[in-house]
């Protein structure tokens, strides 16, 4: 059977997808040109950053060297002068002890001058060095009988001891003492409580005019540390007190005689 020869308008349609093939070559190629041309390398940044890279490591070293205990660190080279810091003069413990005591001195003048007429009289005692002042009061000034509330006379007495302490920073311990005598009540078992309690009770009417609490202590000692006999009516009074020890310096747990 003879065969049917092919018109030219079949062949044309056959030969179509050349022209597809021709469009896809032709983008590929341009999509190719897009990425050269991303990719290719700036030559003038290029060479800005070579020549940072090599002005990087050619450089001199300038990294801290650890310094060594005890050396001192190199001083930078500068026309500038730095003035050295400022720091506080040395402290002369001498000096200062001198001072203090010169102070606790003008307080024992003080005191006297204020209590002179019951100093005169014996009723208060004041002794004193060149580290404490201890101040005598017996508890008949301040209390009553077995008793740690302050009766009236007992504020005008501790306004003036805070007259003389105010505006200062000596420590002061406030000691409570008893004679012998057994005591035994709902609210003093002992005689260490009563001795506690008086004392403070000083110290909370120092409080009150105005003396710093930091600056206070109270301390009982009972009946365990007489400054008389036991045996007469004089030794028990005399030992019936509360004293008043101020110290030369600040410190109040370091107050001592």
């Amino acid at each position: 059977m003879r065969r049917r020869r092919q018109s030219q308008q079949d062949l044309h349609n056959k030969e179509r997808w050349l022209i597809s093939y021709a469009d896809f070559i032709t983008l590929l190629f341009a999509f190719f040109v897009v990425m050269y041309s991303v990719s290719s390398v700036n030559q003038g940044k290029y060479k800005v950053l070579s020549e940072t890279l090599t002005g990087v490591f050619n450089a001199p070293q300038r990294s801290f060297q650890p310094i060594a205990v005890g050396d001192q660190p190199p001083q930078p080279a500068s026309d500038v002068v730095i003035p050295p810091p400022v720091t506080e003069a040395p402290r002369n413990p001498e000096r200062e002890a001198e001072v203090r005591s010169r102070a606790l001195s003008a307080m024992a003048d003080q005191l006297t001058l204020e209590f002179e007429e019951l100093i005169s009289q014996g009723v208060i005692t004041l002794e004193s060095s060149d580290r404490w002042l201890e101040l005598n009061l017996p508890n008949s000034l301040l209390f009553g009988s077995g008793d740690a509330e302050p009766h009236y006379d007992a504020f005008a007495v501790i306004k003036k001891i805070a007259t003389v302490l105010r505006n200062r920073d000596n420590a002061v311990k406030v000691e409570g003492f008893t004679d012998d005598r057994p005591i035994s009540s709902p609210r003093f078992p002992s005689n260490w409580e009563l001795s506690a309690a008086r004392a403070a009770a000083v110290v909370r009417m120092l409080s009150m005019e105005g003396i710093e609490p930091e600056r206070l202590a109270a301390v009982g000692y009972g009946r365990f540390q007489p400054v008389a006999r036991n045996d007469t009516d004089e030794g028990r009074r005399r030992n019936r007190r509360v004293v008043l020890l101020i110290s030369r310096d600040a410190s109040v747990r370091g107050v001592m005689r």
